[in-house]
């Protein structure tokens, strides 16, 4: 696991613990005070701004956090690892209180705890740099871009139709959102940072493309072999005129290996 995700399950494990430990105590009344103090209630975000991000580490039992922490353990630590920690942590927390703000906007009045929000926006991020990868869902196979799909589906028809009233529909659908606006902020930049960008950049042939397919995949390594995967995925989606001068470097390096005589 990376540093972040490592922490964040951490924290929601804690939490969760506290939440029983403070249930066993039989003190009722103490126990409805603190979680009136942290639980999301869109209507009151005004007077409880704090409730955007301490609602996400709050669950309502055993399965809500086990299955919350178990797709942030499969999606976040290859997630954090490419972005970094603290865009990974901008992520989660973007995620997560967009999911709030959208329930603010649709459920004023219903009372919200859980990661998953905070862990979709995860889940959106990792689909957004490996669209193809499979996972299971509802022990169906299916690719991590339709996946997305399917839950935005369900959430859609769940937050407007009649379905799943115990879900917080608008929450999921609000992680989406964050993690689509926070990516969008990411991959922002001045018109003339891209255009001093592009006069700096090597343009990019079809003859590179060429020489590049040729390189010996199963040779790399595994996180060479990652990276390699996404810059092809990349060009194959977005076109050889995508390749940054430093992803360029990478592909030249193990292209100019591949074709060198061995000694």
């Amino acid at each position: 696991m990376t540093p972040w995700v490592r922490r964040i399950i951490f924290a929601n494990v804690a939490v969760f613990l506290a939440q029983m430990f403070a249930e066993r105590a039989r003190d009722p009344q103490s126990l409805d005070a603190i979680m009136q103090l942290l639980v999301l209630v869109p209507r009151n975000i005004p007077y409880r701004p704090w409730t955007l991000v301490t609602y996400a580490f709050l669950h309502a039992g055993f399965s809500h956090i086990f299955f919350n922490m178990l797709s942030l353990y499969i999606f976040g630590p290859r997630l954090e690892a490419h972005l970094s920690g603290g865009r990974f942590v901008g992520l989660y927390l973007t995620s997560g209180i967009a999911g709030g703000l959208l329930s603010w906007v649709f459920t004023p009045n219903a009372q919200i705890v859980g990661a998953s929000g905070a862990i979709l926006g995860v889940m959106f991020g990792y689909a957004r740099y490996w669209p193809r990868d499979q996972i299971f869902l509802w022990v169906v196979p299916m690719q991590v871009r339709v996946a997305v799909v399917v839950m935005t589906v369900l959430d859609l028809f769940g937050g407007f139709g009649s379905g799943g009233a115990n879900v917080a529909h608008f929450a999921h659908l609000g992680g989406f959102a964050g993690a689509f606006l926070y990516r969008r902020a990411l991959d922002f930049r001045p018109r003339q940072r891209k255009f001093e960008a592009k006069l700096r950049a090597p343009r990019v042939s079809r003859d590179d493309l060429d020489r590049w397919s040729k390189i010996q995949r199963d040779q790399l390594h595994e996180v060479n072999r990652e990276e390699f995967d996404r810059i092809m995925q990349k060009i194959e989606t977005e076109g050889i005129g995508s390749v940054t001068p430093r992803e360029r470097s990478f592909l030249d390096n193990f292209s100019e290996r591949a074709s060198s005589p061995s000694a």
